[in-house]
């Protein structure tokens, strides 16, 4: 079985939290995590959007693009919004030969408002989930059609946050739109990560191997602290150097047949935990955990053809 290995550049530079970013240049991010052995970086916002212009930096990198955030508001908002908003990263995508768009729900969603607690997360009704199961599954199939699929990305403070909701999510929507794990945002949430592996492996297309601090987890107060407390806190970090077992969560992905990329998304203060070293951290191990589940993991990075 084949892997890649990539990461997120929310380690160099957080979108929502401007202070746990370090004054680094994407040529720099994308140097720094190459030399610790990844071969893709998810798309950030220091990241040109012309793909003449990102092409070239990827190939001086020896990086591809592994994926990227998309805010989507289909919980609230039309259809043909969603659309036109997400058409010009799907050419873009497409360009850099991108393996999928990952889809994150900000309706509702207070994943990014320090003011909120986490308690007051949004809640869909039964009717409610299903109506934005078959809307999401449309959308889907949507952007597949013009040559780029999406992955749902499951997210703490959003409308899919928990395990019991993203069973619901599952059940109500269909194969035409994929699904990203995420292990550090369901353990988070109190799911349990290998169950939800064998719930929906089928349709798993991306993973993201987040690692969590479980005693900054456990400490939280989530009627007075927000998802953005808990980050600056330090809820998360690479694999390795938190709570997660990701030898049995790896060897889960393995038993089912899952190949494909495992990236790394670890949010958090690049001071006090420096990028370069963090990712050097979490590709050691993720290769001890990937060789021992029987993984070839892919050294390519930016293709030679």
């Amino acid at each position: 079985m084949k892997a890649k290995l990539g990461m997120s550049p929310i380690a160099w530079w957080n979108d929502d939290l401007a202070e746990l970013s370090d004054d680094v240049s994407l040529e720099e991010c994308l140097r720094q995590s190459r030399s610790a052995g990844f071969t893709g970086m998810e798309m950030g916002r220091r990241f040109p959007n012309d793909p003449a212009v990102m092409l070239p930096i990827l190939k001086a990198a020896d990086v591809t693009l592994c994926g990227g955030w998309f805010s989507g508001t289909l919980v609230d908002e039309e259809m043909g919004k969603n659309k036109d908003r997400i058409q010009p990263m799907i050419d873009l995508f497409k360009a850099v030969n991108a393996p999928c768009i990952v889809y994150g729900e900000v309706g509702r969603s207070i994943q990014g408002d320090r003011s909120k607690p986490l308690a007051t997360k949004p809640k869909l009704t039964g009717d409610e989930m299903k109506v934005y199961g078959r809307r999401l599954t449309e959308f889907g199939e949507w952007c597949a059609e013009q040559g780029m699929p999406l992955s749902y990305h499951h997210h703490m403070a959003a409308v899919v946050e928990t395990e019991p909701e993203l069973d619901a999510f599952m059940r109500h929507s269909g194969e035409g739109i994929p699904l990203l794990l995420d292990a550090g945002h369901l353990a988070f949430a109190g799911g349990d990560v290998l169950r939800a592996i064998d719930n929906h492996h089928k349709r798993i297309s991306h993973v993201h191997v987040k690692d969590v601090r479980m005693d900054v987890i456990d400490k939280l107060d989530r009627t007075k602290q927000s998802f953005l407390d808990a980050v600056a806190l330090g809820a998360f970090t690479v694999p390795g150097d938190g709570s997660l077992d990701f030898g049995a969560i790896v060897q889960r992905f393995a038993d089912h047949g899952y190949e494909g990329w495992f990236v790394v998304e670890a949010e958090q203060d690049p001071k006090k935990n420096p990028p370069l070293k963090m990712a050097q951290v979490g590709h050691k191990e993720l290769m001890r955990v990937m060789t021992a589940a029987g993984y070839t993991v892919e050294t390519q990075g930016f293709p030679n053809a």
